[in-house]
């Protein structure tokens, strides 16, 4: 008696497998656009909604054009990411978390500030009582494949790292203007 079964006048009628009265998503409004790389940026760096409004007003400050460049400097040049970028760590989180246990020294200090801002020519050196601890253990095994951007260096035989320059938005997968678009609303 009957042909079909009752589902399949659904997905006639309404497409590919979509349940009776569901609607196909919209593509994102430009704010929800903005929203989400926003969201990004404060997920792959690991901080909080107020530290990144703080990095936008500080880049927004600066005189000139350059201010997606101030916003990446000031966003790479957290000592986190800094240990993060030398191969010392695995991800970000795990970075955050070294340098919160007191496993670094800058400039010959203990650090434990994760939002440490670096400067070029800073030196970032583990910790003497920390060499021997486990998450140290093959340093040489796990970086020895790694490329670190141009702009820091780590040395393995000094167990030292060192900001050599500005770094550089090149290969960056987030979109910064969006960013500061939306802060500036």
């Amino acid at each position: 008696m009957y042909d079909k079964c009752q589902t399949s006048k659904f997905k006639a009628a309404s497409g590919k497998g979509m349940t009776p009265g569901a609607r196909r998503p919209k593509a994102p409004s430009e704010y929800g656009a903005q929203l989400m790389e926003k969201q990004k940026i404060r997920f792959s760096y690991g901080i909080s909604e107020r530290q990144l409004s703080n990095y936008v007003k500080k880049a927004s400050q600066v005189k000139g054009a350059g201010t997606t460049e101030k916003l990446y400097e000031g966003l790479e040049f957290r000592l986190d990411n800094a240990v993060y970028r030398m191969g010392l760590s695995a991800s970000r989180r795990a970075a955050r978390q070294m340098v919160s246990h007191g496993h670094f020294i800058v400039n010959e200090k203990k650090v434990t500030v994760p939002s440490y801002e670096l400067k070029s020519g800073d030196i970032i050196k583990i910790r003497e009582g920390s060499k021997a601890k486990k998450i140290f253990e093959n340093m040489a095994e796990r970086i020895k494949d790694y490329n670190p951007p141009v702009w820091i260096s780590f040395d393995l035989n000094s167990m030292e790292g060192r900001i050599l320059d500005k770094p550089k938005n090149t290969e960056s997968f987030l979109d910064l203007n969006a960013v500061l678009e939306f802060y500036s609303r």
